[in-house]
């Protein structure tokens, strides 16, 4: 079966991999892709987001399967738009991905069906968000973009200055544009963060290996929200009981609210946790992939992805392995100097070797350039993704870092601490 995969990360790097090891994968695209997912799959120039492109590109090519990764294309209605053509997808339908695509929706569907979130109120008026805020006095205060923000729309405010600060510039200046129209105001939780890709039909449940990501740019968790710095796997802290709690409180719960309020999921249903005192409970929800998550529990994921996927698709999900290899993985990502806010592209990428560095380690592509030399660019705030496996995470950590060791461009960064936390 030959296969599209959507989007340009390391994310679709690590999916075009895995569906690589299947023995059914035939010829694999991907649109648009980038200058290192071309080592892997015959890339496309067509935007994630662009539906009829993407949709004459799979008839063109007369794949048997769209597999649609980023959140944009999905909470358009991508899914449903190649659905209606005829064109299998993988991937939830545009009122399934209105999980990840509303804060608010979200947000308001957790108090609906009682799964355990933080306290919150939505403002769609940026003098009553203000009131409020001026009312609870309350910090850490969390602020949120209802619509998607390229997962920097969350700013943990100090104070009342910086929390209104947040909201002007949401609300009033429209920072993330119109998905700033609407925020959501949450209390502050203590805790450590655990992240869950689980497969979902609807019916069943299949979580992956639970994952530690790292959003903000700097060591110890400073510095602005990122995409992701980087992540471990598996979260030495997410024991088999609190995975028993999550499945019976937070996974089932929020499959069966969906199917209650018409919007069966289908696909890879994200939960960003927080394990508190109180017990776990949801930061937020994603309609797909996490990234860089993906990176590190895909290559832990013991089965046919091809064949998960398609199980997906058709319900039949209880009926297919998708077990947990042995061991731990890590990822650590390199990033352009000035990344989130600002910085530049175009600097040639030295010492990448295609085997991964080191024994054990390979590399994700997320944002490079193929050169006329043959070699790689920088093409974006977050380049690679070294990612490493080994018996244990420390062992995991030290080969990526190994690996991480031996690249190098103008500018790069990484953090230095991943996983330390936790260990």
């Amino acid at each position: 079966m030959d296969i599209l995969v959507v989007g340009s990360g390391g994310r679709e790097h690590a999916v075009i991999r895995k569906l690589k090891e299947s023995k059914n994968a035939g010829t694999i695209y991907c649109c648009p892709g980038n200058g290192g997912i071309a080592a892997d799959a015959a890339c496309v120039d067509v935007s994630a987001t662009d539906i009829p492109g993407v949709a004459a590109l799979a008839k063109e090519k007369k794949v048997g399967l769209v597999v649609v990764t980023p959140d944009d294309p999905l909470v358009l209605g991508m899914a449903d738009a190649l659905e209606a053509q005829g064109i299998p997808a993988f991937g939830p339908s545009k009122r399934a991905a209105a999980i990840e695509g509303s804060k608010v929706f979200s947000k308001d569907l957790m108090r609906r069906y009682g799964i355990p979130t933080a306290r919150y109120e939505s403002f769609d008026d940026p003098a009553r968000a203000a009131a409020y805020l001026r009312a609870q006095n309350r910090y850490p205060a969390v602020i949120k973009a209802d619509g998607l923000a390229l997962g920097k729309g969350v700013v943990i405010a100090k104070d009342e200055n910086e929390a209104l600060e947040a909201v002007r510039s949401m609300m009033e200046d429209k920072k993330f544009g119109e998905s700033g129209s609407r925020v959501v105001i949450e209390e502050f939780l203590e805790g450590v963060e655990v992240s869950v890709l689980a497969f979902t039909d609807s019916v069943s449940v299949v979580p992956m290996a639970p994952s530690m990501d790292h959003k903000r740019a700097l060591d110890g968790d400073e510095g602005p929200n990122t995409g992701g710095m980087g992540t471990i796997a598996p979260h030495p802290l997410y024991t088999p009981e609190v995975e028993k709690r999550c499945m019976e409180e937070i996974f089932l719960p929020t499959i069966r609210a969906m199917n209650a309020e018409g919007r069966p999921f289908q696909g890879v249903l994200y939960f960003g946790l927080m394990l508190t005192g109180r017990g776990p409970v949801v930061i937020e929800y994603n309609c797909r992939f996490g990234d860089p998550e993906t990176q590190v529990v895909l290559p832990l994921l013991e089965g046919d992805l091809l064949e998960i996927m398609l199980a997906v698709r058709e319900k039949r999900l209880a009926s297919v392995s998708a077990g947990r290899k042995e061991g731990c993985a890590a990822c650590v990502v390199l990033a352009s100097g000035g990344y989130p806010v600002s910085y530049q592209k175009g600097f040639p990428i030295r010492g990448l070797d295609p085997d991964g560095q080191v024994p054990g380690a390979v590399v994700y592509h997320a944002g490079t350039v193929r050169a006329a030399d043959g070699g790689f660019l920088t093409g974006g705030g977050r380049v690679l993704g070294v990612t490493a496996l080994g018996e244990t995470l420390p062992e995991a950590l030290d080969r990526s870092y190994a690996a991480l060791r031996k690249i190098s461009f103008e500018g790069a960064f990484c953090r230095s601490d991943i996983g330390q936390k936790v260990l």
